[in-house]
């Protein structure tokens, strides 16, 4: 007859530190996998993880020659500690914005590589956000769309800017510029010496072109129908170089290649035709989890690029 658990009495900070080495072991898939994460031996976790399952009265793991795997009952406690670690995040959040001063990280995420305009305005929102809070630990990287979406959903991420390609349920998107975005060629391509005129559906149609690796507005989309997609690169820098092999047309703003028009590296094709807008947003989420510091960011967008709130 199974023992009862002694967990669900008052959870001591033993308990805790059990349960954050057996989430550790799961995230890692196993006790070696751990070990560096954790700052100690095989042996060590797993005498911490035969007393945690002691404490539980429960089997959470098979480990053994077939490897690491959770019983369908470790599954259950790792769902629940997951939740559990959030709520004292939550806490702990909750408690340091009581305060007068914003503290801890501000993590503001990028999907693009800026324009040198867009840096030196997003250099100055960095400015005065030290200024006005300069006990806050400011975050900026980079990471694709989709992670960045999700992580803004999750809180994990203040704020995001990226392409309005679409509208996601629970984010908001204050508009951050629009241009249009044209069809380019390297100077090493065929297209490149030819008129705009001389170029037709048919030319079109065989020419090797590199889809930006997102799904696109409707005006975007019916730019692409016309093309022959064989290539995908979605960060602007990676997709100008692939213009630049010569081997493939691409969309481009104006913006990022301008210094490779001016020497005649690139051009564009039927400006007036092959084009689409692109669109840059700076997105947060709904009912953020910290959201002092979500305004706080949106107010430095609004003065430093001039902008106007909308949902």
């Amino acid at each position: 007859m199974r023992r009862e658990s002694i967990i669900p009495k008052p959870v001591t900070e033993y308990d805790l530190r059990l349960l954050r080495i057996f989430v550790s072991v799961v995230e890692h898939g196993g006790f070696a996998a751990a070990e560096n994460a954790l700052g100690i031996t095989r042996s060590t976790i797993s005498v911490h993880m035969t007393n945690l399952e002691s404490r539980m009265q429960l089997t959470l793991c098979r480990r053994g020659r077939s490897g690491f795997s959770l019983t369908e009952e470790g599954q259950m406690v790792y769902h629940g500690v997951i939740k559990l670690f959030e709520s004292l995040e939550d806490f702990s959040l909750l408690v340091g914005n009581l305060g007068k001063d914003l503290s801890g990280e501000l993590v503001i995420m990028s999907s693009d590589q800026l324009d040198e305009k867009k840096q030196l305005k997003l250099a100055t929102v960095i400015e005065q956000l030290n200024e006005k809070a300069p006990n806050l630990h400011i975050v900026l990287d980079g990471d694709t769309l989709s992670n960045i979406e999700k992580q803004i959903l999750k809180d994990k991420v203040h704020v995001g800017i990226l392409p309005q390609y679409q509208s996601v349920e629970g984010l908001e998107y204050l508009p951050l510029s629009s241009e249009p975005n044209y069809l380019c060629c390297g100077e090493k391509h065929p297209f490149f010496e030819l008129l705009d005129s001389e170029i037709d559906a048919k030319l079109f149609a065989t020419a090797s072109t590199i889809h930006p690796g997102i799904d696109l507005k409707m005006d975007g989309m019916n730019q692409l129908r016309k093309l022959n997609l064989n290539a995908k690169s979605y960060q602007f820098d990676m997709r100008k170089t692939m213009i630049l092999s010569g081997k493939y047309l691409g969309y481009m703003p104006q913006s990022y290649i301008q210094q490779e028009l001016n020497r005649g590296q690139i051009r564009i094709i039927q400006p007036s035709v092959m084009t689409y807008q692109f669109d840059l947003s700076l997105v947060r989420k709904h009912s953020p989890r910290e959201p002092n510091k979500v305004e706080l960011v949106m107010d430095a967008f609004r003065q430093v690029f001039e902008l106007y709130y909308v949902v």
